[in-house]
């Protein structure tokens, strides 16, 4: 047992109006240790960890590190006693380089303005040291994801972070860059860091993590070696069941191509090509999925396809219909379903009730002479909550109070019942608990026995072979590769087409 460098007792967090979201939470982490946090969405993770970073008043209970009880009233206060925390949302600035993100808020000057020369030195100088390479000169926007991730890291211990916590660290990395993360991470741990991992992973948490604690309901249920511990058991401990996230996919007959993408083109405000004579099609009782690192032109893709942004040039046909700057609400009446992936900026309306963000997509189903009807809406809204198991106190609720889980759950609900012929899920289980990603799986796989057409853009490499008939790899804004037998498709294949290491044919492009 190493020595003990955080621990909490009885942690609590009330917050307005009587909503418990932590109570009586106990557990502890050794130097040198990284130690996963693992639970159900609503579990209490996220409000855990924003105590222990300073963000949010911890209701009662104590907090101790290094033997001595602290009391954050900032993150600038946990920053200072050596916590730093990397979000799931990377805080970066787009704009600026690598050097100044790193130095920004404690830069130093030259007269009144940056050093630039010594930002450079000093992020040159922590990324040798431990061995976190990034570009100093690159702005933001122009790197990887990965190398943001780096960037993330770096700026905690620049800070004088000694524990670092990581919120879904893995969420958008390509199998070859989580495997570079993870080395990277056991070389801090050698060196004496300490690192609080966050991750619905569970084979993640097996390979990297020492301990984990489970939070289920808010409480702490225990704490557990790794090693004593399957897969399979933590998915219980946290959701009180066996979890299956392997499917038998009953054969399909797939009919015409009713969806067909050709020389799509879009450039973004900074100038970057983001969509580059894109072409792909989709049949008929398909579930095509796409795979890519973020950033290389699948969210620009999937919001021109369902109206949210317009293309220079390039055409859509949906059933010989061309949709290329159609409004999503033409989209929408043309039979496109569509959930974001970002579903607290695009997929819904978080001041807004449950049952207001049920019914936002299909207003027209619950009114006459534009006259609503109350029942229809209350009923339509009832089946929603249940069928698809969203835990919400009642309908009148802001969708903003459930935990992200039943918020995504509350937006496939919305979706998969808006009565279209394809719908585009991009990311659908993008944070989300086993749990809550199993039901997702099955409700796809139902959306497909109904012939419906699915689009599952996914950085979840396992979660794309599960469910997909046909995978398609995006780089630089085009299609790099076509899988179709699925069977024979591994991680690192398709991470090889992700990070441009390998590409199709333009024959085979062709003809798929």
């Amino acid at each position: 047992m190493g020595e003990e460098i955080l621990r909490v007792e009885d942690l609590t967090k009330i917050y307005p109006g009587g909503v418990l979201a932590n109570y009586n939470i106990n557990f502890s982490v050794n130097k040198g240790e990284i130690h996963a946090l693992v639970g159900e969405n609503g579990a209490g993770k996220s409000t855990l960890m924003k105590m222990l970073y300073g963000i949010e008043e911890i209701t009662s209970g104590k907090f101790y590190l290094y033997g001595k009880e602290v009391h954050f009233h900032s993150s600038k206060d946990a920053i200072a006693a050596g916590i730093g925390m990397v979000h799931q949302h990377m805080m970066l600035v787009p704009s600026l380089t690598v050097a100044e993100n790193l130095v920004l808020g404690i830069e130093k000057k030259k007269g009144l303005f940056l050093d630039k020369k010594k930002a450079i030195e000093e992020t040159e100088a922590i990324s040798k040291k431990y061995n976190l390479y990034v570009e100093a000169n690159k702005r933001v926007r122009d790197i990887s994801i990965g190398m943001k991730q780096k960037l993330e890291i770096l700026k905690t211990m620049y800070r004088g972070a000694k524990i670092i916590i990581l919120d879904e660290p893995t969420a958008v990395l390509a199998p070859q860059e989580t495997e570079e993360l993870f080395e990277q991470l056991l070389n801090l741990k050698k060196e004496g860091y300490t690192i609080l991992f966050i991750s619905h992973k569970l084979q993640e948490v097996k390979y990297l993590c020492d301990r984990l604690t489970v939070l289920k309901d808010g409480r702490s249920i225990g704490t557990y070696n790794v090693a004593d511990v399957t897969p399979e058991e933590i998915s219980r401990l946290m959701v009180g069941r066996d979890v299956k996230l392997e499917y038998d996919k009953d054969e399909q007959e797939f009919g015409d191509r009713i969806l067909t993408v050709d020389h799509l083109n879009y450039t973004d405000k900074f100038g970057t090509k983001k969509v580059d004579d894109l072409h792909f099609s989709l049949r008929a009782g398909e579930v095509l999925g796409i795979a890519g690192i973020e950033g290389n032109g699948q969210k620009e893709a999937m919001d021109i396809l369902t109206g949210n942004l317009k293309a220079e040039s390039g055409s859509i046909l949906y059933r010989g219909k061309e949709l290329t700057g159609m409004s999503i609400t033409d989209n929408r009446k043309a039979g496109i379903a569509h959930v974001p992936e970002d579903r607290n900026l695009n997929g819904c309306a978080p001041e807004m009730s449950v049952r207001d963000n049920l019914i936002a997509a299909s207003m027209d189903k619950f009114s006459s002479h534009s006259i609503l009807n109350p029942a229809a809406i209350e009923d339509y809204c009832n089946t929603c909550v249940r069928d698809f198991r969203v835990k919400t106190a009642g309908l009148d609720t802001s969708i903003k109070s459930l935990s992200g889980g039943n918020v995504q759950k509350a937006i496939v609900a919305r979706e998969f019942t808006a009565g279209a012929d394809v719908i585009v899920l991009n990311q659908p289980t993008r944070g989300v608990d086993v749990g809550a990603m199993e039901f997702i799986h099955k409700k796809i796989l139902e959306m497909r026995a109904e012939k419906k057409s699915l689009i599952l853009v996914s950085a979840d490499l396992a979660e794309l072979r599960a469910l997909s008939d046909r995978i398609i790899v995006f780089h630089k804004g085009k299609v790099a590769g076509v899988l179709d037998d699925i069977s024979k498709v591994t991680e690192e294949e398709l991470g090889l087409y992700m990070l441009g290491l390998k590409q199709d044919s333009d024959e085979k492009l062709k003809e798929a």
